[in-house]
């Protein structure tokens, strides 16, 4: 048995962590836009990235050059996403990476994340001149507030969360998490940096199986528009300070938290004013759910609509059954349609009245809801979530790079 509590601290909430947000001029101004957390206690740092297949430089630097080494520092810079930038960015990060270890002997295997614009180089000189404001011991209680601000692009808020993991004998550990992410989030572990400390002492043969399985409860399930990004990436450190451990107390506690922040991303969606989740039931299997789900929390037509709050089933259906064309099993004689709770359409039969549609849109209007797909074919099950689609998203995407 175990109890799960609520914190303050963020990443640093776990003992043996520090982190803070430096300002190096990468977005003008004062403005926070470089991020680092400090593993007291050096570790293995696992990680799971991107499918797409144009991994960005950084990506690649930590297969290449630390995957299964301890690390003790991890540097985030926003702005830049180095990807598409060849050998040069490669070098890059470990011409920053040199220089960061050469004015703080302490870090040792530093790891490089990065998010902005795609193709262009790091800015690498104004980066190297900030990180004398790093601080490997500083720990004020706003820092790690400081350090999920820093890391954040097009996000309107700080996303971090943390818990502490009670156990029946008394026992105690810790899990902080921060992510950024806003736009270019699709349903393939989505597109945002995400990193985790605990000081669980965690079985090493255990960590990759929890952390996959959280990710695909919580950031594979969620859709802003639909592109992938090439510089995904979810990040796992462990101190072991704690010396106090459950498996199921810890997948749990990460679960919640991944969920919390895949909720908050999807919440900040750029332009979104509601989350809506797509549960569709009565699949052939589970994959098959899957693919319905997911189509639906991505299409720009159903988007649309929820961001209009029009309650036009009509592209809910068509959405399902262009899934027809990919080999799903899907048949409109079996099919059930309800949305924030009632019932639109049943096998072959239209509920949609204009009193129906009145009370539909109003629910649309009032926040989060639900639209529920039974398909009618068996017993796949899953839950995509997803937000609309308005003119704020084209605005910031129509000069994101100015």
């Amino acid at each position: 048995m175990f109890e799960i509590l609520s914190i303050d601290g963020g990443v640093c909430a776990p003992e043996g962590f520090v982190a803070d947000g430096i300002c190096a001029g990468l977005k003008g101004g004062d403005r926070l836009d470089i991020g680092y957390i400090y593993m007291q206690r050096p570790c293995k740092v696992h990680a799971y990235f991107t499918k797409n297949a144009f991994r960005a430089a950084p990506l690649r630097y930590f297969i290449e050059h630390v995957q299964d080494k301890e690390s003790n520092f991890i540097l985030i810079n926003t702005k830049n996403a180095n990807a598409m930038t060849g050998k040069e960015g490669m070098e890059d990060i470990g011409e920053i990476l040199a220089s960061l270890c050469q004015m703080h002997k302490e870090v040792q295997n530093p790891i490089m994340c990065s998010t902005g614009v795609i193709g262009v180089r790091l800015p690498k000189e104004k980066i190297i001149s900030a990180l004398g404001k790093i601080s490997l011991n500083a720990k004020d209680e706003d820092a790690h507030k400081r350090a999920a601000e820093a890391i954040m692009t097009t996000d309107s808020f700080g996303k971090e969360v943390a818990f502490m993991v009670k156990l029946e004998n008394g026992e105690s550990f810790k899990i902080g998490a921060m992510a950024k992410g806003a736009g270019m989030i699709a349903p393939s572990l989505a597109t945002m940096l995400c990193f985790i400390t605990t000081d669980a002492k965690i079985d090493e043969g255990e960590i990759k199986e929890i952390l996959k399985e959280c990710i695909q409860e919580s950031f594979d399930r969620i859709s802003v528009d639909g592109d992938m990004s090439t510089n995904d990436s979810v990040m796992l450190a462990s101190s072991g300070l704690s010396n106090a451990y459950d498996k199921d107390g810890f997948k749990y506690g990460l679960k919640m938290a991944l969920q919390k922040l895949a909720y908050d991303i999807v919440r900040d969606g750029e332009g979104a004013s509601k989350v809506v989740s797509f549960r569709v039931s009565g699949a052939k299997d589970d994959l098959e759910a899957r693919y319905v789900a997911k189509a639906l929390s991505n299409s720009l037509l159903v988007k649309t609509a929820i961001f209009g709050g029009d309650p036009n089933w009509g592209r809910i259906a068509s959405t399902i059954g262009a899934c027809g064309a990919y080999g799903i099993t899907c048949d409109e004689e079996r099919l059930k349609i309800s949305i924030a709770g009632i019932l639109i359409y049943e096998n072959g039969r239209i509920y949609f009245s204009k009193e129906e549609e009145e009370r539909v849109a109003l629910k649309m209007q009032n926040g989060d809801f639900e639209v529920h797909c039974d398909l009618g074919m068996g017993k796949g099950e899953y839950i995509a979530l997803g937000c609309d689609l308005g003119h704020e998203y084209v605005r910031i995407n129509a000069d994101y790079r100015s």
